[in-house]
């Protein structure tokens, strides 16, 4: 694809009719949609793919759909989301499981408020409007693991949601584990009176139904694929893009991409999940031996970015490329800062082989038939990879110590040819029961549209 053309492809795209966008008749309201569940979305890009993927898929067959982000910022603002590479209005209302009791963002005050007739609190009334309330938990948060706090902060859209008799909907998602009795009956009584519950990949299915018992029902509870498998990618702005096409453009050798995460990359980090190993040291030692084949290069590309944080992927990122550059010169780059989630994918859809600390930076390779390995500090990417027949690139960093973890990520380098003809066939079914499940949510919305509007008004 030339310059030229790459710049115009996202609005070329977006003036064609999308599959499935359905423009309301005369008459008829527009579907009105809340998400929770996504919050620091600008900060993850894998929390931000999760919400770009589920915003965007929806306004695509939705044109004039009402769309509130319920985020973890203050008030009720003016938003945008992505739709073939053109901004498209939503708006953000702030939402928090938060001690300042007096704010309307408050879940407490909006229960209060519920309990009040609903008066007083914007963010309840969003919700009291919507045909369909949409949660996905942060992917991998509806769990007891992270602590009572953040299972609070999780689960309390789902309760105010129910109170408030709409639609639940549980996005694709991990369901656990639940270390507490308690708090488990809690989350099963949540999902039970969802509408609809879906799970990202066979495993997590496999824990939905442990949760749920003998009231497991496969016409309400669903096996589907991690949303961001239907993220678009979308050029970065100038001057990034043309520093990026240009070193894509220098040189026609493989290029291998390498995300560092923050998280287990520091010593406190590798305690906390138990790692076997040092993961940073494998980083290098990864980079060092591809950089050794003196026609391929490397790009860093980080995905969580905290200013200041403990976890943020930027600052291993940054101290990865300082010890490779003066040796490797323009042979190794570093994905520039302030990639949105669609941008991201398009730096990671042009490597041609990505190894990923951070799960959704590899499914962002994996949704765009990259092959792809995972260093793995839990058991939540085993079920994606499985999900599009890639399991055997999944690098335990909990049992295998360093030379072991190295050995396992080269064998997924020089196994990337197999792993990209079986992507050719896998990638493409996943991304189309994305799309499948984001037809069903629309379907479900349309239809509560439909129930709650007088025959008259449509």
């Amino acid at each position: 694809m030339t310059e030229a053309s790459e710049r115009t492809a996202g609005e070329q795209t977006a003036s064609a009719e999308k599959p499935g966008a359905e423009k309301p008749g005369a008459g008829t309201r527009p579907v009105s949609a809340c998400l929770f569940g996504v919050p620091g979305a600008h900060l993850n890009l894998g929390v931000g793919a999760l919400r770009a993927a589920t915003v965007g898929g929806l306004l695509a067959r939705e044109p004039d759909a009402a769309v509130t982000v319920f985020d973890d910022g203050w008030g009720q603002r003016a938003g945008h989301a992505f739709v073939a590479g053109r901004p498209v209005p939503i708006a953000l209302a702030g939402a928090r499981h938060s001690r300042r009791y007096h704010r309307p963002e408050s879940y407490l005050n909006m229960r209060i408020s519920a309990a009040l007739g609903g008066l007083g609190n914007a963010g309840l009334a969003r919700i009291d409007a919507a045909d369909v309330v949409l949660d996905v938990s942060g992917g991998d948060s509806f769990s007891d693991i992270y602590g009572e706090h953040r299972f609070r902060t999780v689960t309390w859209p789902k309760r105010l949601t129910l109170l408030r008799r709409r639609p639940l909907v549980l996005l694709p998602q991990t369901y656990g584990p639940f270390r507490s009795p308690r708090l488990r009956a809690e989350a099963a009584a949540l999902v039970r009176g969802a509408r609809t519950a879906w799970a990202r990949d066979p495993e997590s299915y496999a824990a939905l139904a442990d949760l749920l018992g003998p009231d497991l029902d496969p016409g309400r509870h669903r096996e589907g694929v991690d949303v961001a498998f239907a993220l678009e990618p979308r050029v970065p702005d100038e001057p990034a893009y043309q520093r990026l096409a240009g070193w894509f453009a220098a040189d026609p050798g493989p290029v291998a991409g390498v995300n560092v995460s923050g998280l287990i990359a520091r010593p406190a980090g590798r305690n906390q999940f138990g790692l076997a190993g040092d993961t940073s040291r494998v980083a290098n030692l990864l980079c060092e031996r591809l950089l050794e084949q003196p026609d391929t290069r490397v790009i860093i590309v980080p995905h969580v970015l905290t200013p200041n944080g403990a976890d943020d992927d930027r600052v291993a990122s940054e101290r990865l490329y300082a010890t490779l550059a003066p040796r490797y010169r323009d042979r190794v780059a570093l994905a520039p800062p302030g990639l949105d989630p669609h941008q991201s994918k398009w730096v990671i859809a042009r490597t041609n082989w990505f190894c990923g600390m951070r799960m959704h930076s590899t499914i962002a390779a994996l949704s765009a038939g990259v092959p792809a390995a995972v260093v793995a500090y839990s058991d939540k990417a085993r079920g994606v990879f499985a999900s599009v027949g890639q399991r055997r690139h999944v690098a335990d960093a909990r049992r295998l110590p360093d030379e072991a973890l190295l050995d396992a990520l080269w064998t997924s380098w020089t196994g990337r040819d197999a792993a990209a003809a079986e992507l050719a066939v896998r990638t493409p079914e996943a991304v189309g029961r994305a799309a499948a499940q984001m037809d069903e949510l629309v379907a479900l919305a349309r239809a509560e549209r439909d129930r709650r509007t007088p025959a008259g008004v449509r």
